[in-house]
């Protein structure tokens, strides 16, 4: 998308977007746009990832507000990913330049570098116990790596498409990818191999995670659907013969206009479904009110939080129809985290901003 089509659809937001709540107060983090944010375990501090090609660290004070505490500088090109150690104050981030950096926060050094992929380094998510860290790439792969030196451990292997988000499951026996493909794969850490394939969105699957333990996967796609889905459930295991997604060439992408091919991926008449749960699929949220882009699970509210193109906050119980919270921003939203507790949720924008939402209202 142009950067006058996007100034464009930036304008009749305030149009389209629900007038019955009220703006949350953003804050100008980064001089282009955000694409990953990240909440430490403590629930201290806030990482954020910019097409600026910096990361900023935050603390959060008292009364939800941030407060820009570090910069680490060290990508050429812009951030894709953040993700902070479990137990450490180490993050691992993954960029455009085509590398994902381990970062001691102490002191703002690389303690570490994996080089392998040869696109952009989409996701990166550490493993429950810390010493394994997985990647996604706009060249397809998913790989594993050690953070303490940097040595790629395995190749899972390949989507069809760019792979936009990995999650670990809570007790990391499990990794799970989404993809431009439009499937989300399942993969056996241990034994290094996949696992599943959970079939059945219409476009591409930009956002993926476990909500509880290993065998309840959610994902987020832009055939406008949250899926909940059983490892367990899924039948068998066969290779899916798909076209090729149609993917927009590098060369007509400009960085810092469009982070992803998501906006213009071309979209394609639903498909039927014969036995969705055979498949795996639980349970079918939505349709969303826009393309969502980024989704988070929260152990302590039992809720998920996701958000998209219009910059629209919503919060889902995974048992229901409707959002149970919806909150609009006036940016679209390419990244979202709730807080420790639960009861926020901080999303990043196209405009720079990080916005904290508190999801009672007030």
């Amino acid at each position: 998308m142009t950067r006058f089509k996007l100034a464009l659809f930036a304008g009749l937001l305030p149009l389209v977007l629900p007038a019955y709540a009220e703006q949350p107060t953003p804050a100008k983090a980064h001089a282009a746009l955000v694409h990953a944010v990240a909440v430490s375990p403590d629930g201290k501090t806030v990482a954020t990832g910019g097409f600026d090609n910096v990361i900023k660290l935050w603390a959060v004070n008292p009364d939800g507000t941030l407060k820009e505490t570090k910069e680490l500088k060290g990508h050429t090109g812009p951030v894709y990913a953040v993700a902070f150690h479990p137990t450490e104050p180490v993050l691992v981030s993954g960029s455009q330049d085509k590398t994902a950096k381990v970062w001691n926060i102490a002191d703002a050094k690389v303690t570490a570098e994996f080089k392998g992929h040869t696109d952009i380094v989409d996701a990166v998510a550490f493993a429950p116990d810390g010493k394994t860290v997985a990647s996604g790439s706009a060249d397809k792969s998913v790989k594993l790596w050690d953070p303490k030196d940097g040595k790629e451990l395995k190749a899972l292997g390949v989507h069809g498409g760019s792979v936009y988000a990995v999650a670990f499951s809570p007790d990391g026996t499990a990794l799970a990818s989404a993809s431009a493909d439009k499937v989300v794969k399942v993969w056996d850490v241990k034994a290094q191999k996949e696992l599943k394939q959970l079939v059945g969105h219409e476009e591409a699957v930009t956002g993926v995670t476990f909500a509880g333990d290993a065998d309840t996967v959610v994902s987020a796609s832009m055939d406008r659907t949250i899926r909940v889905w059983s490892v367990k459930a899924v039948k068998e295991v066969k290779e899916v013969k798909k076209d090729p997604p149609k993917e927009v060439p590098k060369d007509k992408k400009d960085a810092k206009d469009v982070p992803k091919d998501k906006k213009d991926m071309p979209k394609e008449p639903p498909k039927e479904v014969k036995d969705p749960k055979d498949a795996g699929e639980m349970k079918r949220l939505g349709p969303t009110t826009d393309d969502p882009y980024a989704l988070v699970w929260s152990s302590d509210a039992k809720t998920l939080a996701v958000c998209g193109y219009s910059g629209q906050v919503t919060t889902w119980a995974l048992d229901a129809d409707k959002p149970k919270f919806v909150k609009p921003i006036k940016s679209p939203g390419y990244c979202v985290a709730f807080t420790k507790d639960g009861k926020a949720v901080l999303t990043g924008h196209d405009n720079g901003t990080v916005v904290v939402t508190r999801l009672d209202g007030k």
